[in-house]
């Protein structure tokens, strides 16, 4: 392969998008972009399911323990970040793998990203204190009123999104749908996107025994060294908040175990929903030898 080119592995959490991106940059020697929100943050390790010091060793990732949870990450410091990596990458090789499931941040580097306006701290710190608080309920009611045209096309069981609509509107008294242009770039290199699914009983499987095993690595333990920072906006996902609820009394430990599973269920539901709206992804179910099925289609793609 000669021409510079961008393989894409993307897909639901626990599918299996790690040892694949793996096995890809260690057949073509390269190097490796993670596209995940949260494995970004240093101090986050169990809960974000990050790859392990093994596979980190086995292949060089960019975007892995790169900030910190003080820090404002967005998907436009991503797409900056990426396209210098990929662009260091390409010094030394033709081929780089980009691995994640966060859509936004794969979207923003494969077409461009609107400008968004500048939050102030205030603003983001007074959104995510009444959503712990006053709940999802609370937050679905104020953008619903505050922000009708996006709650319309809203995903309204992401917090994430909604408080980001939040922040936009009380900021500038507008909808986020606004800043929103579609002014779709063109990367000056080849882009391969492929996502891999698997039966949604298997990975029902894969997920509860993820949490599990995260139990068993010292996940509390982790979530209660991140209390005295459980307002900071990379807190608010999945793998955190369910806990802090039962530090906090709210629950016991086995609902907040019970309602991580079901979390991240609904956060695999959302990223399937995400991907498949983009006809640019070849889809392969993750079986049988994983590896081989992907260069296949690698080969057709770049001898078209």
């Amino acid at each position: 392969m000669k021409k510079k080119t961008i393989i894409i592995i993307a897909g639901p959490t626990a599918v299996g998008k790690t040892s694949l991106a793996i096995a890809l940059a260690k057949y073509y020697n390269t190097q490796i972009i993670s596209a995940d929100s949260r494995q970004c943050f240093k101090e986050l390790n169990i809960g974000v399911a990050k790859p392990t010091s093994a596979e980190l060793g086995e292949a060089f990732h960019y975007f892995i323990d790169s900030h910190s949870i003080l820090e404002d990450i967005n998907a436009g410091i991503f797409e900056q970040y990426a396209l210098e990596a990929s662009s260091t990458i390409f010094q030394q090789n033709p081929v780089a793998v980009m691995v994640g499931g966060t859509g936004l941040y794969i979207k923003a580097f494969t077409d461009g990203i609107d400008l968004m306006p500048v939050i102030p701290t205030e603003i983001r710190e007074q959104v995510v204190y009444n959503y712990q608080n006053k709940g999802l309920h609370w937050l679905q009611q104020e953008v619903a009123v505050k922000d009708p045209a996006f709650w319309a096309i809203a995903e309204q069981q992401n917090p994430q999104r909604l408080m980001r609509a939040l922040e936009v509107w009380y900021t500038t008294g507008q909808s986020i749908i606004h800043f929103r242009n579609n002014h779709r770039v063109n990367r000056p290199f080849n882009i391969i996107k492929i996502a891999l699914e698997r039966p949604r009983v298997q990975l029902v499987d894969i997920i509860n025994n993820r949490v599990e095993c995260m139990m068993k690595e010292g996940l509390l333990e982790e979530v209660k060294s991140l209390l005295p920072h459980q307002k900071l906006n990379a807190l608010q996902t999945v793998g955190y908040r369910e806990f802090f609820a039962y530090l906090q009394g709210e629950c016991s430990l086995e609902q907040a175990i019970n309602q991580l599973k079901i979390n991240t269920r609904h956060y695999a539901k959302r990223q399937m929903t995400w991907f498949k709206k983009d006809n640019a992804f070849n889809w392969i179910v993750n079986e049988g030898n994983i590896l081989e099925k992907v260069l296949e289609l690698i080969e057709v793609k770049t001898n078209l």
